[in-house]
């Protein structure tokens, strides 16, 4: 299909009611429901993920979105009468409406570990505000991307808004130098950045969800199963390729021995995970890493196998290793000992990333620190799957990005606002040719409006009867 098909087929598609747009996104998740099991075998996988993880990771939040979408978008699309009260009393015959308007073809890009879920929730969002779609898969996710397009094909999807594009960079910079209206990018800082180089030539906006280095925060009295839990859940999942595993660890006040305890309960769990395959490159790049912290005082505990590494965890680490500052996809968390909360927090400001954070012990505790963190998301007493809820954004702040994806912010990103302001004054004085003398008139009513303290108001509103019957008497009102 030609450019001008594909533009003209968006605009009809914008063109219908949210309600109709969803309609269709309905009949495509039941058509995903009933085919996840070949799009779990679709996914190129490295070995570290196994069908459990595609299903709960990836199809299942991707159901729970579209689901959303069903039950809220017309509700958060819909055009918004701001109410009467507040407006200023000279605009007493202005009637606005904001709107949401789509934004015409978004590019998503998707990424590598998670090919599904990630680009499925902004391709589905993008349609349910009317836009068309370029869908650019990470490496080895063509195949998924492909499948799901299908589905969306089968539902009744229009030909023409939806175009899943090869996998390479060069298929992404192509679809910018064409023309798109906003970007979606899940991936590395280091993609982030050269991404946001293309779209300044364009003046393109973008929605960019980056890598972390998240933390978890251990506070006294932490029920410690529920952590080692925890973080063994975090190093297994899709063998620790996800951009929220934890990667740092504090464990706030604690004696030597609670720290041994941690350890010992760390390395006993870590033995009980499947190692993982790691690419050359990480590979490398982990034992540059490892190697830095073990040559500033870091005990390495690392079972390794031949080819694949079990979680690895760094003992006695600092805030300025580079491994607690990098972004990495390998199964490794750095324990810092941190005596209090102020340490834990200077600590962060060290890290460049603020994707997310975990902290466990007694909820007012917690969130008294989670109010303090520069990141996207706190996750208290849990990490990693309170995220899945397609209700809330997900957003990262410094090197982890800006915008939100997911919830309605997230689908609020796939619009553009308009606003639509009608006069149904027939008086119209803004008209008028200014006059000197009508500025007095104008501080009178200023101060009348908007002085502090009752008294002065009402001197402006004694004035400014005084000052127009006056430019009356002088026939300039």
């Amino acid at each position: 299909m030609g450019e001008e098909q594909a533009t003209q087929a968006q605009q009809q598609w914008a063109a219908l009611r949210v309600r109709d747009r969803i309609k269709v996104l309905a009949r495509a998740r039941s058509l995903l429901a009933e085919n996840a099991r070949d799009l779990i075998f679709a996914e190129d996988s490295s070995g570290s993920r196994v069908p459990l993880d595609s299903l709960s990771s990836e199809v299942l939040p991707l159901l729970a979105a579209m689901r959303y979408l069903e039950t809220a978008a017309e509700r958060l699309l819909r055009p918004r009468k701001p109410n009467r009260r507040g407006l200023p009393l000279w605009m007493s015959g202005v009637h606005s409406e904001v709107l949401r308007v789509p934004l015409g073809t978004v590019l998503v890009i998707g990424p590598s570990n998670y090919p599904l879920f990630l680009p499925g929730v902004q391709t589905v969002q993008a349609f349910a505000a009317g836009n068309a779609v370029i869908w650019k898969p990470g490496l080895g996710g063509a195949a998924i991307a492909n499948r799901f397009a299908a589905i969306l094909q089968r539902a009744g999807l229009p030909d023409g808004l939806l175009r899943v594009t090869d996998e390479s960079v060069a298929a992404a910079q192509q679809a910018i130098a064409s023309g798109v209206n906003k970007v979606f990018l899940t991936g590395s800082a280091t993609s982030g950045r050269a991404l946001l180089h293309q779209l300044a030539d364009h003046l393109t906006p973008a929605v960019v969800e980056l890598s972390g280095c998240d933390a978890v925060i251990v506070l006294p009295g932490a029920d410690l199963g529920r952590v080692v839990r925890a973080i063994s859940f975090g190093m297994r999942l899709n063998g620790s390729c996800t951009c929220m595993a934890p990667r740092r660890l504090f464990y706030v006040g604690a004696s030597a021995q609670q720290t041994q305890q941690l350890v010992q309960q760390l390395r006993q769990a870590f033995r009980a995970i499947a190692p993982v395959a790691l690419a050359q490159g990480t590979r490398q790049r982990l034992s540059r890493l490892l190697q830095q912290a073990a040559d500033s005082g870091a005990m390495i505990h690392q079972d390794e196998t031949e080819g694949s590494v079990r979680p690895i965890l760094v003992e006695n680490g600092s805030a300025a290793m580079a491994i607690a500052q990098e972004d990495i996809f390998a199964p490794v968390i750095t324990l810092i000992p941190a005596a209090t909360i102020d340490e834990v927090l200077a600590a962060e400001k060290q890290c460049p990333f603020g994707l997310t954070a975990s902290i466990f012990g007694r909820e007012d505790e917690c969130r008294t620190l989670a109010n303090r963190l520069e990141v996207g998301s706190v996750f208290i007493n849990d990490l990693i799957f309170p995220s899945a809820d397609p209700r809330v954004p997900f957003s990262g702040r410094r090197l982890s990005g800006f915008g939100a994806t997911q919830g309605a912010e997230g689908l609020l990103e796939m619009t553009a606002v308009k606003t639509v302001s009608v006069q149904r004054s027939s008086k119209l004085s803004h008209y008028g040719e200014p006059r000197p003398a009508q500025v007095g008139l104008l501080l009178a009513v200023v101060r009348s409006m908007y002085a502090s303290g009752f008294a002065r108001r009402l001197g402006g509103i004694v004035q400014t009867i005084r000052e127009g019957r006056q430019l009356r008497r002088n026939g300039e009102a």
